[in-house]
């Protein structure tokens, strides 16, 4: 009973004088940072759709390819866009001005007989006319000739109005029927998928065989040798981002690296549904390899001080009271402050002993 008594006054003494936890405060560096997340974008990056229905004929590259400006990507077939290009082919065909030379030939012959046909029949009637002026001939005979004259002189004037309709009608078939075959290839074109920029050919998402339509996307294309980081910050945050601010980087593909960026660009513009504004950033000194869609954490250094004095952000209360060994509050200001320090501008000094506040 004594042995117990002893070791219950030993582990009391003990207790009383276990040692409280204390630190100094030290003098670094700090940063103030913004935190973002986002994910790679290549330069140009973009989803290419369909603007046809069809299905898949046949597709001319493999994920990984590098691609020109204008290469084909893969193509859709439609009978219907066939059978209407053969339409627009043989109405070509047949309303081709040179194909129908025959018919303006035939109206402007026309004209020509109606012509000399007016012609006779001026000379008959003026010639009836100068002998029923000698009082030769009936006026019945002057008449006749009179309206022969008048009826051809009308059959000249039709003739010669239907040569010219006929003229512009053939030319104006003919020039449609060629606009219509040029819409109709353009179209035709439609259904050759070719990429807009020279890049790498990322992803394609149909096969051979599969139906497609308008606005399906068929592939993702953009340059690999550039990578764009899209962040998204907090409205909170957006007002502090300025172009040119350095951006710490770290991916979990790169596990225990950090990279360094620059900011390049802010979008004015506030998505609703998350509230934060698009920040594009460029690598100062990229990683040796990248693929599209790699998600990282980024901070966004907004300033930095050396040879300062710091405190673990643990041992603030109220952003403003600090405790000392023996437990006196101690008044301070504050300056910058990151995830693990905050940095002390006046109240205390490099010599003071502080104590952690009790959880």
């Amino acid at each position: 009973m004594k042995k117990l008594v002893f070791c219950l006054l030993v582990f009391s003494f003990s207790s009383c004088h276990r040692k409280t936890e204390t630190i100094k405060p030290i003098v670094g560096s700090i940063s103030e940072s913004v935190y973002a997340s986002g994910i790679l974008k290549s330069k140009d990056q973009y989803v290419a759709y369909a603007t046809v229905n069809g299905i898949v004929d046949d597709i001319f590259v493999t994920e990984g390819d590098t691609v020109k400006a204008g290469a084909p990507l893969l193509s859709v077939s439609s009978e219907t866009q066939k059978l209407n290009k053969e339409n627009a082919e043989l109405a070509e065909r047949f309303s081709d001005f040179n194909t129908n030379q025959g018919k303006l030939n035939e109206a402007k012959l026309l004209v020509e007989l109606s012509k000399n046909k007016m012609k006779n029949d001026s000379v008959l009637y003026f010639r009836q006319k100068a002998l029923w002026d000698q009082e030769v001939g009936s006026k019945i005979e002057l008449e006749q000739r009179e309206l022969a004259y008048e009826n051809s002189k009308t059959s000249w004037y039709s003739a010669l109005v239907k040569s010219d309709d006929l003229y512009r009608q053939l030319n104006f078939s003919s020039d449609q029927s060629k606009k219509n075959l040029l819409i109709v290839s353009k179209q035709q074109n439609d259904f050759t998928l070719k990429s807009e920029i020279n890049g790498t050919v990322f992803n394609i998402f149909k096969s051979k065989g599969e139906i497609v339509g308008p606005q399906t996307p068929l592939a993702v294309i953009g340059d690999s040798r550039l990578f764009i980081l899209e962040m998204q910050v907090d409205e909170y945050d957006i007002l502090k981002i300025k172009i040119g601010l350095p951006v710490l980087v770290t991916m979990d593909s790169y596990k225990g690296r950090v990279f360094e960026a620059s900011v390049t660009k802010i979008y004015p513009y506030m998505t609703e549904r998350s509230k934060s504004f698009r920040v594009d950033a460029a690598f100062n000194r990229p990683p040796e390899i990248l693929y599209p869609n790699i998600t990282f954490e980024a901070n966004i250094v907004l300033q930095e001080k050396e040879n300062v004095l710091l405190i673990p952000r643990n041992y603030l209360l109220n952003d403003s009271v600090v405790l000392s060994k023996n437990g006196n509050q101690l008044i301070v200001k504050t300056g910058l402050k990151d995830y693990q320090q905050v940095e002390i501008l006046s109240g205390i000094d490099q010599n003071v002993e502080l104590k952690k506040p009790t959880e």
